[in-house]
């Protein structure tokens, strides 16, 4: 069963954040100024929201593969996107590269403390660094959420790339792709549905078309619909919670690279190492759309 339209309604934060970052790309077609310098650290962007819907965060648990009952009072680390990337969108106005071709590379969630469901939150969300090498630019962003009862909870980590145009040396060696090693263990498996992409944007608001509009993703280079990247990071997070934390402990830190698209619909597997490496794709030793580390408390 799909999920429910009504949370759209709870979405108006990201929905804000992301259009203002929409108009500010369009309006870059006529501003001549696209090498202009920008300060890094760039400015904080502060904002207070009201406790999220249980309802919805209920249904974005059970969504993403994990148990409502396994939170209680707590919020889950990895919806930070539904309350955050409103904010985090808002910290690339400025900058002078093409936003319409921002790609989400990768996250690295630091947990502190576990984040109340029933408080405030109180977000910062700033434009950590950018990485320009005349290739791709990396736009570091850091957005942290805490409340008055656990400030600085949650610490986010972003990291956007842009590609830029640039000369093709002849000769150059391509990078190999992200693969799932040989020697792993598989902890889940997934089939996930065509529309697994709309339903994640109506519980955290991130309704770029390529993941929902099959012919908008066709048009942008894709065969169909993609999943969010933190899609993708939020199944991995709870499937290696279910497993690797069956002793009660929880994820501390989850890093990981979005390495390539997830094109809907798919069946794909959860693997881990012994050492604490997370990979999410085919099959061992095939392609990887995941590839990362966690530590556990």
């Amino acid at each position: 069963m799909g999920v429910s339209s009504r949370h759209i309604l709870k979405q108006g934060t990201v929905l804000a954040g992301m259009g203002k970052t929409v108009l500010t790309a369009f309006m870059q077609r006529f501003d001549h100024r696209q090498g202009s310098a920008i300060t890094i650290p760039g400015p904080e962007i502060q904002k207070t929201l009201p406790p999220r819907s249980l309802d919805l965060v209920n249904d974005y648990i059970r969504h993403v593969g994990g148990d409502p009952g396994m939170y209680k009072k707590e919020l889950p680390p990895h919806l930070f996107p539904q309350w955050a990337f409103g904010l985090a969108s808002q910290t690339l106005c400025g900058v002078p590269y093409p936003l319409m071709k921002v790609m989400n590379g990768g996250c690295r969630i630091e947990v502190n403390h576990p984040l109340p469901n029933n408080e405030p939150l109180q977000i910062t969300a700033r434009l950590e660094d950018v990485n320009d090498n005349g290739k791709r630019a990396v736009l570091h962003q850091k957005i942290i959420t805490g409340t008055a009862s656990t400030p600085n909870a949650l610490t986010a980590h972003l990291y956007a790339i842009v590609p830029l145009p640039h000369k093709k040396e002849e000769g150059g060696k391509k990078s190999e792709p992200a693969r799932v090693p040989k020697n792993v263990r598989e902890i889940g498996f997934w089939k996930l549905s065509a529309h697994a992409g709309l339903d994640f944007a109506k519980l955290t608001g991130d309704f770029n078309p390529i993941h929902w509009i099959p012919s908008y993703a066709r048009a942008s280079g894709f065969k169909s619909t993609i999943l969010h990247g933190f899609g993708t990071m939020a199944r991995a997070m709870e499937g290696v919670n279910r497993i690797c934390g069956a002793d009660g402990r929880k994820i501390k830190v989850f890093d990981v690279k979005f390495t390539r698209p997830l094109v809907l619909p798919a069946k794909v597997g959860l693997f881990v190492t012994e050492k604490n490496e997370v990979f999410v794709g085919d099959a061992p030793g095939g392609p990887a759309y995941l590839t990362g580390h966690f530590e556990m408390q």
